[in-house]
């Protein structure tokens, strides 16, 4: 059993001689040949991706504060915290606020809702239609707000298509025209 002969137990230094390099060269060569720009690409994306994150980690005022900075000034915490829920009552009481306009405005909204069905029952308990009472209170209102505002008059306006024209007739349409499809399951008998 001859140890030097560059077999097996020989260690990989002498078993990759020229065959091995021009093997090696050629797979390298394969793989950048077939994937080379997929590669290119991916470590442009990666240099861009940690410049990005050093650039953020850099802009942040200290980093998180730890246990020392925050021993150290704790009227800057305090005054803050004690900000942000001044802050927060004062968001609360403009919500509360608001809601309380609206719950107005709905209570008014459902009073006039009221106040309109009484006057429909009580016009079809007198025998009278009430939408046409309806619309007579509607025209008043109108009639009083239109009072004070100039008539305008309208324009002779020419219909867009002429008397005669039936879409459904499949004349005078121009290019698209529509056929229904045969009736029945089968084309022959």
């Amino acid at each position: 059993m001859d140890l030097g002969d560059g077999g097996p137990a020989a260690g990989p230094g002498p078993a990759l001689g020229r065959g091995g390099l021009e093997a090696l060269q050629h797979t390298v060569g394969a793989v950048l040949s077939s994937y080379g720009w997929y590669m290119l690409l991916a470590a442009v994306a990666v240099y861009l991706l940690v410049q990005k994150v050093s650039r953020s980690l850099a802009a942040r005022p200290g980093g998180r504060p730890g246990a020392a900075e925050a021993a150290e000034e704790p009227d800057v915490v305090v005054r803050r915290q004690e900000a942000l829920a001044a802050a927060r009552l004062r968001m609360q009481e403009e919500l509360n606020a608001q809601a309380e306009k609206y719950k107005e405005k709905q209570r008014q909204l459902e009073e006039e809702r009221r106040r309109q069905k009484i006057a429909m029952w009580e016009s079809m308990q007198e025998g009278k239609s009430y939408k046409g009472n309806l619309k007579l209170n509607q025209e008043v209102e109108s009639g009083a707000s239109s009072a004070s505002a100039v008539p305008k008059s309208k324009p002779n306006k020419k219909p867009l298509r002429g008397g005669g024209y039936n879409p459904l007739s499949g004349e005078g349409g121009g290019t698209c025209s529509w056929r229904p499809g045969r009736r029945g399951p089968s084309a022959g008998g």
